[in-house]
């Protein structure tokens, strides 16, 4: 029988940072949308600052995505066996304690935390 070579491509694709990530989904997939917000200041525009914002979306069937739940789980489980519980950071409780302080008094911003 004849050797055949089979030549492989990776695309790698880009890294990045999420700031955020939602999750939708529909009778056939799960859709993980990524994002990665980053704001830019151009000295020479008088209109202010840029956001920048990049997607990255993953669409998966449900099967997989319930077992990329279970991978998480076990992952986290051994991080936080050899480095500690993973704990919401002090300046996130310090901003939502003043979210609800703010809230009480009716001062909270209409601002989107997200636009896109």
């Amino acid at each position: 029988m004849e050797e055949k070579q089979i030549n492989i491509s990776i695309n790698e694709g880009d890294s990045m940072f999420a700031h955020e990530t939602t999750v939708t989904f529909n009778p056939t997939q799960f859709i993980f949308d990524f994002k990665s917000i980053t704001p830019r200041m151009d000295m020479r525009s008088k209109e202010g600052h840029n956001l920048v914002v990049k997607h990255s979306v993953i669409i998966m069937d449900p099967y997989q995505a319930k077992g990329v739940v279970d991978l998480m789980k076990k992952v986290i489980d051994d991080y936080e066996k050899r480095f500690g519980k993973i704990e919401k950071p002090k300046q996130m409780q310090k901003a939502e304690k003043k979210n609800k302080e703010d809230a009480k008094k009716k001062t909270v911003s209409t601002a989107p935390s997200y636009l896109g």
